[in-house]
């Protein structure tokens, strides 16, 4: 009987400290963290910024730009991932035409030195119909998006991680590509 008393005892000390570590702030709200800390303290700002975007018109004679706000987390690849990201969503204006195919995806972007490498999943070459002036537009709308930032004076263009030489058999694309002037309106 005294044992039970005890154990009994024990286990409403047990109940009160567990009860205490689920405090709650006034009002019914969680507790807040101590003073100093901050629940952002590592996350990264988001900036945003005005880009030039670059697609065909719809006889794909020229590569037309159009501006578009984008946002991105402040860190050194983001605003090139958002702008290509950007890119992929295709245009809102009924004059131009989404080149790339609908299926690719991003897998990333870096920049070392003035070259921008952008890596494209397979759908960008599997998924994409066109031919030599549709290959020349694909690969000038995301060369010429890109050499926008001043820093960027060439890109070259990836599949899966692997240098492609071309895309469909038109456009030398095995090595950094320097923006393309001559498809510009």
């Amino acid at each position: 009987m005294k044992m039970t008393k005890i154990l009994l005892g024990l286990l409403i000390v047990l109940m009160v400290f567990a009860a205490s570590g689920c405090e709650k702030g006034s009002q019914g709200e969680p507790a807040k963290p101590a003073a100093g800390v901050s629940d952002n303290a590592a996350k990264p700002a988001e900036t945003s910024m005005e880009v030039k975007l670059y697609y065909p018109n719809n006889d794909a004679t020229k590569l037309v730009g159009i501006k578009r706000t984008i946002r991105f987390k402040d860190s050194s690849s983001a605003k090139y991932r958002a702008v290509i990201d950007e890119l992929l969503r295709g245009p809102e204006d009924s004059g131009l035409v989404a080149i790339i195919p609908k299926q690719t995806k991003l897998l990333g972007v870096s920049v070392a030195g003035d070259t921008a490498k952008v890596d494209f999943d397979k759908a960008l070459v599997n998924s994409f119909n066109g031919g030599s002036t549709g290959e020349e537009m694909l690969v000038g709308s995301i060369v010429n998006t890109l050499t926008e930032f001043p820093e960027i004076k060439k890109v070259q263009i990836v599949v899966e991680g692997r240098n492609v030489e071309t895309l469909k058999g038109h456009i030398d694309t095995s090595k950094p590509l320097p923006r393309m002037e001559e498809l510009l309106k």
